[in-house]
């Protein structure tokens, strides 16, 4: 079974070792571009229904997502905007995943956080952009009410009908926001 380890930190069995022998982070930020490089590649190979993701700009750091709701629920042809933030200890430390375009959900809160637990305490350094956004997007279909960040989206999830007309509501509401910025 693989192991979430970074080859960064000493492992248990490196104990003995003096602070200066143990390594350090790396100073320049290579290995960690060259995997986000990997990873737009792997993404606009794969070209996943309903999903994308590029550098937001310059910055191999910072993206920009899309994910379309899945087929079939609620969220279906609605479309959301994410921003993703990678730490210079990615792959060993989850990136800050944030919706931009407002989204009413259950595990959303208003700021656009996300209650996702691979994006929390069960990040795994295999995980990559294209697992993430898969999840966000299987999560708009199937919230955990168990854990809502927002509870009024949380209560009106049970009546999918009453649902999904204030979903469209406010969606429709940030959209015409957005056009007016």
């Amino acid at each position: 079974m693989a192991q979430n380890v970074n080859p960064f930190f000493p492992s248990h069995g490196a104990q003995g070792k003096s602070r200066e022998e143990t390594p350090s982070l790396p100073k320049d930020n290579h290995a960690v571009s060259k995997r986000l490089q990997k990873e737009l590649m792997l993404l606009m190979m794969h070209a996943d229904k309903g999903i994308s993701a590029f550098p937001d700009g310059e910055n191999l750091f910072k993206w920009v997502g899309t994910i379309t709701g899945p087929q079939d629920t609620v969220y279906t042809d609605l479309s959301y905007k994410l921003s993703l933030e990678f730490p210079q200890s990615y792959p060993y430390s989850a990136p800050v995943v944030r919706f931009i375009t407002p989204c009413f959900h259950p595990n959303v809160d208003n700021a656009g956080n996300i209650c996702l637990d691979i994006l929390k305490d069960k990040w795994s350094a295999l995980y990559d952009i294209r697992t993430i956004l898969l999840s966000i997007q299987s999560l708009l279909g199937e919230p955990n009410n168990d854990s809502p960040l927002n509870p009024h989206a949380a209560d009106l999830w049970q009546d999918q009908v009453k649902y999904k007309e204030y979903l469209v509501d406010e969606y429709r509401k940030a959209q015409d926001k957005a056009q007016d910025s």
